[in-house]
């Protein structure tokens, strides 16, 4: 997970909430009009960054108005509006009557915007530190890093269940781009495509995950991943990157399946899978 930015929950080791330790993100302008040529990208790296300010706004002073956000963060009411409707479709935020003290003026309280439970456990948890705390016991006490790879294996094969289901439910072909839909179920944000030549198969690529930030430390949460995935599929397949690694992107190559065979292995070859 990227640090600074709001992610939508998905699911992390069982027992423990998702991993996210997610703070401010640095303090950029809000562009009056959208500028013309600037990449997609670009804008919408922009666009996150404001909204995270909004959310950080309001956790830090507590329940806000448009108008008192605009001045805050020097937006217009506008921007900030189009902000707050954006976090509250992620249900990062909810709209509220303003509360009065002492005696009521006329006319209807003004509406405030608050954090809802799951915007205010996207800031500044420490749920990676206690997974990793976590972890470090269980290497220290149980039987050091084959104890750690017991637990990832254990993890992965009761989050495995739904990926099962989702893949026998296609035909062989399909198997990939099955398991990424389920993936992305679970907040991995993954997608399936061809890979490059000269190689035949398909590339697995996870865009987002949950435990990165634990993964650092103990590989053993990414071999196990790619075991699972071998197995599910029914086929050898290679881990090329990781985004505990310091890739951009967890990519896992699977060849193109032979059906004739059911030998199903992973490698780890060409990249430390962390």
């Amino acid at each position: 997970m990227t640090q600074g930015t709001i992610e939508v929950p998905g699911r992390g080791l069982p027992g423990f909430e998702e991993l996210r330790n997610n703070g401010v993100v640095k303090n950029v302008g809000e562009a009056r009009e959208t500028p013309t040529g600037a990449p997609q990208e670009e804008l919408a790296t922009g666009e996150r960054s404001t909204r995270n300010r909004v959310a950080r706004s309001i956790l830090d002073h507590g329940p806000s108005t448009v108008a008192e956000l605009a001045g805050r963060l020097g937006l217009t009411q506008a921007a900030v509006r189009r902000h707050l409707d954006a976090l509250v479709a992620d249900d990062v935020v909810e709209a509220r009557e303003q509360r009065v003290y002492g005696t009521r003026t006329r006319g209807r309280p003004a509406k405030v915007f608050a954090l809802t439970d799951c915007g205010r456990d996207a800031f500044d948890q420490s749920y990676d530190k206690l997974a990793a705390d976590a972890l470090k016991w269980i290497a220290e006490r149980e039987g050091g890093s084959e104890a750690v790879a017991a637990f990832a294996r254990a993890r992965i094969a009761a989050q495995a269940s739904a990926y099962r289901k989702a893949i026998e439910a296609v035909s062989p072909d399909e198997r990939t781009e099955a398991l990424a839909k389920a993936l992305s179920a679970d907040g991995y944000a993954a997608t399936a495509r061809s890979a490059p030549l000269p190689q035949k198969g398909e590339q697995l690529c996870q865009h987002h995950c949950p435990v990165a930030h634990v993964a650092e430390q103990f590989p053993q949460l990414c071999e196990a991943e790619t075991e699972i995935f071998a197995e599910l599929l029914g086929t050898h397949v290679q881990r090329l990157a990781t985004i505990a690694h310091g890739d951009g992107v967890c990519t896992t190559f699977i060849p193109k399946i032979s059906h004739t065979s059911h030998n199903a292995s992973a490698s780890t070859a060409g990249r430390n899978p962390a």
